[in-house]
């Protein structure tokens, strides 16, 4: 079993993440994630596209000072890529990015949304959270 990071941030997991942006009544804005609360109310769901473009991004090669709460410690950190993922005609997301190489990793490069198991709780199930990974590798067995 697993169990998503917070609750209105995606739909799915896998090839079938959607991540869940806001679109203001007021204005047609978009953003993202979707406020939550009475906040909220002002805002109507909308999935966002599967797939964009990656416009920045960087590698994060030591384990990130607390309020990360990631699994690992300074010795067995694995670093991973972070960046901004352009989703045509809507937002600019950021979000972990997952690679086979993350040396491979290009702008301009097609990203697609998925999720990942990024720690465990405590009571050993899996936390996930959105990410992106080259359109290119689909999704890992």
């Amino acid at each position: 079993m697993a169990l998503a990071v917070a609750e209105n941030l995606f739909r799915g997991s896998g090839a079938d993440t959607r991540l869940l942006a806001g679109r203001s009544r007021r204005n047609g804005k978009l953003v993202f994630p979707c406020p939550g609360g009475s906040e909220g109310e002002d805002y109507d769901v909308v999935e966002l596209a599967p797939e964009g473009t990656l416009w920045s991004y960087t590698i994060q090669r030591f384990k990130p000072k607390p309020p990360f709460n990631g699994d690992g410690d300074e010795v067995n950190f694995k670093p991973y890529g972070v960046g901004y993922v352009e989703l045509p005609g809507q937002l600019i997301v950021e979000g972990r990015i997952v690679a086979n190489d993350l040396s491979a990793l290009r702008i301009g490069q097609p990203m697609r949304v998925t999720t990942e198991a990024y720690r465990t709780n405590e009571t050993g199930e899996a936390v996930l959270t959105y990410a992106f990974r080259p359109a290119s590798e689909g999704e890992q067995a």
